[in-house]
């Protein structure tokens, strides 16, 4: 039986979301990959995205337990009404071959035509069930990506602590920026846009501060930590410092022994000068530090993203797994 989940989700059905993630998780993806905590999907389920609406469905066994999963987001802003994302389809493995994708598909669909959405992307991994899922359905990949990881002890051992140009200076905070540099990092974030993005029909928003505050406070309010290092830049004649680059990483879960590694920016007028190896170097000692537990940061970057991938090569990323962000035309789905 299909249904929608409510907003927020009884610990029961928390849980029986979480039985069919984790059973999923140990089924597809390499063992090297740690298990999604309970606190993450807890915080997805019960805190809804500041910029879309949430859709999360479930397939249900007669003993009420889950025999598969589905959440899509609907983007809200203006620029990105034409599109939806789809963060998750999960079949628990047992009830696979069973037509309980198949239906989770039939409802996703029928809400994105509803609301008429012109295309839904998301993010699989290459070879998995997932992409052999979707090989059907009107699904192509318009953005190759690559897992890699760095492990946290060794790199932080033997790479050389970073140092910075004369005029540049670090600094550091937990969660939301603060109020004097909001406005500077909404503008460091705006530099996004030029990163590669493929075929994909969502577009970068804007950023402002009350935009970079909301991505803050999402982490948090879904249980996890952010941490944020930037490198500041004096300005000529005096006045407040800019920011020239950041990095961020996020615990989704404080337990998890992985980091993500968010975004690492430089801007633009100051390419060039390292500043990118360097506040990732610099946000990778304060992991080392402050949260020893951690013992490995993944990342995903674009296969055509060279700066980037020359970066984390000489941080000692190592692959780790191909992945992709799929994406399918409503027009091309409703043909299948």
């Amino acid at each position: 039986m299909l249904m929608t989940l409510g907003t927020p989700p009884s610990e029961a059905e928390t849980d029986a979301w979480h039985d069919v993630i984790a059973a999923a998780h140990l089924q597809d993806v390499p063992a090297s990959v740690p298990e999604p905590g309970r606190t993450e999907t807890a915080g997805k389920l019960r805190v809804q995205s500041p910029n879309a609406r949430m859709v999360h469905l479930v397939s249900s066994a007669p003993d009420g337990s889950y025999d598969g999963v589905a959440t899509l987001l609907l983007f809200t802003e203006e620029s990105n009404r034409h599109t939806a994302f789809l963060d998750a389809l999960v079949v628990r493995p047992e009830a696979r071959r069973r037509g309980v994708g198949a239906a989770l598909w039939g409802a996703i669909r029928a809400e994105l035509a509803a609301d008429g959405r012109g295309s839904v992307s998301t993010m699989l991994e290459v070879g998995g069930a997932g992409e052999a899922f979707v090989d059907g359905l009107g699904f192509a990949k318009v953005l190759p990506l690559t897992w890699y990881v760095q492990r946290v002890r060794e790199a932080d051992a033997a790479l050389p602590e970073p140092r910075l140009p004369d005029g540049y200076r670090f600094a550091d905070w937990d969660g939301v920026v603060p109020d004097a540099l909001a406005d500077e990092f909404a503008r460091a974030h705006d530099v996004m846009r030029d990163a590669p993005g493929g075929g994909v029909d969502e577009l970068t928003p804007r950023w402002d501060a009350e935009r970079v505050r909301g991505a803050a406070r999402l982490v948090d309010d879904r249980g996890g930590i952010l941490l944020t290092s930037v490198v500041l830049a004096e300005n000529e004649g005096g006045g407040a410092e800019s920011i020239a680059a950041y990095s961020e990483l996020v615990l989704r879960d404080p337990s998890h022994t992985r980091a993500l590694q968010y975004d690492t920016v430089v801007v633009p007028e100051h390419r060039g000068r390292g500043l990118g190896r360097a506040v990732k170097r610099h946000l990778l000692g304060t992991l080392a530090e402050r949260h020893p537990g951690v013992r490995e940061i993944s990342t995903s970057v674009a296969d055509d993203n060279a700066p980037m991938l020359a970066v984390n090569a000489a941080l000692g990323y190592r692959r780790e797994r191909p992945a992709g962000i799929f994406q399918a035309k409503l027009q091309a789905v409703s043909d299948t």
